[in-house]
């Protein structure tokens, strides 16, 4: 399985205050990683450095030649109702997603709406293509940003926080669609919701200034602990609830 890139004693900041310290973390082909941490330890500004929107302060981050120029890297940030109030259709927003390869003053061809066509229908948007977006539920605009992601077929699919903007109706068909989407790119996904995703991905990356691996898809509140991760375990089910260790 080959390595799509590889931190070394990483570092970042903003100015002079530094976000990420000394991190190293390796992501491979079909890796699907939870990303958690407090807010404010640093999660988003990991995927702006695999982004290449925030240039490390030291260390290095070496990428697999296929991802070298980040147009293998399929993006959905975190998204709110005021992204959406322009007069765009569904389809249009699905196509931006090729204007990192193609330039921006490039005309669309036929093949890139067959392609964007294909996009939607496997994400059960075809019946909504020219709609306009501010028409959409919250479910349904997660899947069109989801679609502008993935149009590209890249090799790497960088989450920030999507179940966010996702309703309770779509949540579970939305982590489905990541699972059929992890058998063809690895997938690094942010989120607070540590009880849902485990039951979605295949390890945890626990961020907190540093960043520690946990290889498993389940973990506890003693490894949180452990890690300096100091967020709780929440359960899932009939009644969500903590998950409390021994007193």
């Amino acid at each position: 399985m080959a390595t799509l890139f590889e931190m070394n004693a990483l570092s970042a900041s903003y100015g002079t205050n530094i976000i990420l310290q000394d991190v190293s973390f390796r992501v491979m082909e079909n890796d699907f990683i939870g990303v958690i941490g407090p807010n404010g330890g640093g999660k988003t500004t990991l995927l702006r450095v695999i982004l290449g929107l925030l240039k490390p302060l030291n260390g290095t981050l070496v990428f697999n030649s296929d991802l070298i120029d980040n147009k293998s890297i399929g993006y959905l940030p975190q998204i709110s109702t005021g992204d959406v109030n322009y007069p765009v259709t569904v389809t249009d927003i699905v196509l931006s997603g090729l204007m990192i390869r193609k330039g921006i003053i490039t005309r669309m061809s036929s093949s890139d709406r067959q392609k964007a066509d294909i996009v939607m229908d496997e994400l059960g948007l075809s019946e909504m293509k020219n709609s306009p977006m501010n028409e959409l539920s919250g479910g349904q605009m997660q899947r069109v940003f989801l679609g502008r992601a993935i149009i590209g077929d890249p090799r790497l699919l960088l989450l920030d926080e999507p179940g966010n903007f996702v309703d309770t109706t779509f949540e579970n068909d939305f982590y489905e669609k990541l699972r059929e989407l992890n058998k063809r790119m690895a997938i690094l996904m942010v989120s607070h919701d540590v009880g849902t995703i485990s039951a979605h991905i295949k390890s945890f990356a626990c961020v907190n200034r540093t960043l520690h691996y946990h290889p498993s898809h389940e973990i506890t509140n003693d490894d949180l602990l452990a890690y300096g991760c100091p967020i709780q375990l929440i359960t899932h089910g009939v009644v969500p609830h903590t998950v409390l260790k021994m007193h």
